[in-house]
């Protein structure tokens, strides 16, 4: 009895570390509170990543310090691919060139796993701001400067700044109003606090189709599938332009192999019919690519919007 009592203890313990090794749950987390376009991306990927790589992945909100704050956990989490962030491109590409100190550095401290979607910015108007098109609504905004506010998802964000080159390019002072996320800013144009919005269509996108609020024009050199009537800020006459991308990073030190799994289950993910439909839906662009194009891609970025910083004269606190 004894014996057999021992050969089941052994049996079990030997099976202990696969099982663990079974029950081990990925997560995704997302700098942004629930029901932003970060988070529903994340939560889209994550259902299908579930099943491609045979194992529970969770999607896991920790908001602050827009996006930045969780990029600096991640840096420090074990390099095993269980825990990966998806980042909107601001913190890793408009930070740098804000503060004199961050909690990561933006080329050193992260794994680069696959680039996911890039996009522009859509310009919405809620019911604090008069009838019109877009230049209807920056005159009298012009008129009104006590009203001349236009929200984001955070400070220190592509948002931000490209309300900033829009300012500028209309001669139009306007006042930054920051928010922790996109649905709250949201949430604050539908109900007049704040008169325009500057943020990803999927923010408002859902709302404007149902005429709670007005998408008067987007960021993109050209009109988004999304949104095909309505117009580009240069076709306004408004001669500036700004897209973005969302990136799916890990802790340095990832082993090539475990980001070449998960970078094949992304792609995978992204071909899907029905999660390219969901996300073009949202004036998004599916755009995979692997983790050295989205270095690349972010390198790019890094220095596209060093000068346009610098020029602002935008100092962050």
């Amino acid at each position: 009895m004894k014996r057999r009592s021992f050969a089941a203890l052994a049996a079990a313990t030997l099976a202990l570390p696969a099982a663990l090794a079974q029950d081990r749950t990925m997560r995704i987390w997302v700098g942004f509170p629930p029901g932003g376009s970060a988070d529903v991306i994340a939560r889209l990927l994550a259902e299908k990543l579930k099943a491609s790589l045979g194992q529970n992945v969770l999607v896991e909100n920790k908001p602050g310090a827009a996006g930045r704050l969780i990029l600096g956990e991640l840096k420090r989490m074990a390099p095993d691919g269980q825990n990966l962030v998806l980042s909107p491109s601001g913190a890793l590409v408009i930070a740098p060139h804000l503060y004199a100190t961050l909690p990561y550095d933006p080329i050193k401290d992260f794994t680069p796993v696959s680039r996911i979607v890039t996009f522009d910015f859509a310009v919405t108007a809620g019911p604090g701001a008069p009838a019109g098109d877009l230049k209807s609504v920056l005159a009298w905004m012009k008129a009104n400067p006590a009203k001349a506010n236009y929200a984001t998802s955070g400070a220190g964000t592509v948002p931000h700044f490209a309300g900033m080159l829009l300012s500028q390019a209309a001669g139009v002072p306007l006042t930054h109003v920051a928010y922790r996320g996109g649905a709250p800013a949201a949430q604050d144009l539908i109900g007049g606090q704040v008169p325009l919005m500057v943020d990803t269509a999927s923010e408002t996108i859902e709302h404007h189709k149902a005429g709670k609020v007005r998408i008067l024009a987007v960021t993109g050199e050209q009109r988004s599938r999304a949104l095909p009537d309505v117009p580009t800020l240069k076709e306004l006459g408004i001669g500036t332009a700004a897209d973005a991308f969302f990136g799916l990073y890990g802790p340095p030190g990832m082993a090539p192999d475990a980001v070449a799994r998960i970078d094949r289950a992304v792609a995978d993910a992204l071909a899907a019919p029905d999660i390219q439909e969901r996300i073009q839906g949202f004036g998004l662009v599916p755009n995979h690519a692997p983790g050295p194009q989205l270095a690349s891609t972010q390198a790019e970025h890094l220095r596209k919007w060093e000068a346009p910083i610098k020029a602002s004269g935008f100092k962050a606190e």
